[in-house]
Parts: C-alpha cells; sequence; structure tokens
C-alpha cells in the first residue's frame, strides 16, 4: 500500500465515514496554497473498501467475470455491489441539452423544426 493510500486509509478510520469538508487545498511544488470549503469528489467519498472495488473494475476494463476472479466472489455478488454504489453516485450528464440560445438559433437556420425546438427547451431532446 502506498504511503497515499494509508494516508486515505487513516483519514478514513478518523471520520468514520462521517462527511468531511476540505478547507486548504496546496498545490504540490508550487507553494501555492488554496484556503476555501471543497468537497471531496463523489469517488474520494466512497469508503476505502469502495474505493478499490471501483479501481478493480476500471482496471479490469468492466469485466464481471474477472472481478469473480479478483475478489473470489460470484457474479451476483459483483452486481449487488455495483449497484450499491451506483446508488451513491450521482449520474454525470455526458449529452446536456444544448443551450436555449444555440435551440433558438438552428430553428432560425431551418436546422429544426419548431417542435424538436420546443421538445429539445423542454428537455426531451
Amino acid at each position: 500500500m502506498t504511503e497515499r493510500a494509508r494516508d486515505w486509509q487513516e483519514l478514513t478510520n478518523l471520520t468514520q465515514g462521517q462527511p468531511f469538508v476540505v478547507e486548504r487545498v496546496r498545490l504540490a511544488g508550487s507553494g501555492i496554497a488554496i484556503e476555501g470549503e471543497f468537497e471531496l469528489p463523489q469517488l474520494a467519498q466512497l469508503t476505502v473498501e469502495d474505493q478499490v472495488f471501483v479501481t478493480a473494475f476500471v482496471r479490469c476494463h468492466g469485466s464481471i467475470k474477472e472481478m469473480e476472479r479478483i475478489f473470489g466472489v460470484s457474479y451476483p455478488t459483483v452486481k449487488s455491489r455495483l449497484n450499491r454504489i451506483t446508488r451513491l453516485l450521482d449520474f454525470v450528464e455526458t449529452d446536456p441539452a444544448p443551450p436555449p440560445a444555440e435551440v433558438i438559433n438552428r430553428l432560425r437556420r431551418g436546422e429544426i423544426t419548431t417542435q424538436q425546438a420546443l421538445s429539445e427547451l423542454e428537455g426531451r431532446g
């Protein structure tokens, strides 16, 4: 286990899963520090065990069969754990709705119909 991983494990043990706020960030090597109130990224808010599980899942390219082998558990166990972790994470929209001005410009150029524009503006894309 790396020193950084041990530090993270120790922090997790100290907080006992309770939420906490980071108030100071220092950029390594530059001496620049920023103070404020920073929320941890979602993955950093997972337990260390769940972070290890997610890391393993990414490293084996999402292969549940490989996850079964690594953790010595069954397919339903891997799926159950993935589903539990999924519920802890907000979905990141990768194809957000276009800004209203863009929809209106496309309508003006005749690229979409009025009905399509209304659907996009209402978020039904």
